[in-house]
């Protein structure tokens, strides 16, 4: 879902992923009702411009620089900036997974900066509590929040100020996204957010796993 998210950025059009059995898990899982739904699926008979294979596992983490979610760079490049706030969660990577991962960093730790998680959906935000991920949330320092948009689209709750810089798993970071134009938003996995908020800098998760 990140993938067809973001592919806008990557200079797409669309992106599409085939469907497969853990789609189609996932609808039957999700689709209270039952509706129909139909597959489309690339023509037998489609050409390609080119085709790319892509080792997933060997890619450095990634953070998205002010202001562009295109703007990215290796952990590596910019470890040891300062963060003001660390933005956990939103549609983009608020999933249980995202909140797990998040959680086992953050574990038995404390936060330095301003943190706030924020579960996609209610029924992960119930889910949450359920598997003690918001008690850990609150035993480090962060914010536990109910599902929305609005410290994502600077709306409310994390509003950042001038001068001061986020590390967020939301989608966009544009200029003014999260607040005053004269702050920051970077861009980066939940790893990352996680492991950045019990730093109080731009970290790389692997120090942690």
């Amino acid at each position: 879902m990140t993938i067809t998210n973001m592919a806008i950025e990557a200079g797409g059009k669309n992106g599409v992923i085939g469907f497969d059995e853990v789609t189609k898990a996932y609808l039957d899982e999700h689709l209270h009702d039952k509706k129909d739904y139909t597959v489309f699926e690339s023509d037998a008979d489609a050409k390609f411009v080119s085709v790319e294979t892509i080792d997933c596992s060997a890619l450095e983490p990634m953070v998205a620089m002010p202001h562009l979610p295109s703007n990215g760079k290796p952990i590596g490049q910019c470890v040891g900036l300062k963060m003001d706030q660390a933005y956990i969660g939103s549609c983009t990577n608020g999933r249980i997974e995202d909140l797990r991962i998040a959680a086992g960093i953050i574990k038995g730790r404390k936060v330095k900066i301003r943190t706030i998680v924020v579960p996609a959906t209610p029924t992960i935000w119930r889910q949450s509590i359920d598997e003690g991920l918001a008690q850990i949330f609150d035993d480090a320092g962060c914010v536990f929040s109910a599902p929305t948009c609005g410290a994502c689209l600077g709306g409310f709750m994390g509003i950042l100020a001038a001068g001061e810089r986020c590390v967020s798993t939301t989608n966009r970071n544009f200029v003014g996204r999260m607040g005053s134009p004269r702050s920051e938003v970077h861009l980066a996995s939940p790893a990352t957010a996680a492991a950045s908020a019990v730093e109080g800098v731009l970290t790389d998760p692997r120090s942690f796993l």
